[in-house]
């Protein structure tokens, strides 16, 4: 199993947190994904390490900004 943590900018409300979820959730080898409002931050949880383009692509498919890893 592999946890990355990546900060998304543009995320305000639970519709968010939910839009995220789901298309991140689809992703082929994903286990888990916790949305955090607060912080900003999406951990996704996988089967292999994930493709950091695939997820950015995703997150901005979606109407978000995926910035990077966070630290």
């Amino acid at each position: 199993m592999s946890t990355t943590t990546y900060a998304v900018s543009g995320m305000s409300c639970a519709h968010c947190k939910a839009t995220l979820t789901k298309a991140i959730g689809e992703l082929d080898g994903v286990t888990g994904v916790d949305v955090d409002l607060a912080t900003g931050q999406v951990t996704v949880t996988s089967t292999v390490e994930p493709d950091d383009a695939l997820i950015g692509a995703v997150v901005d498919d979606a109407g978000y900004e995926l910035t990077g890893r966070a630290a």
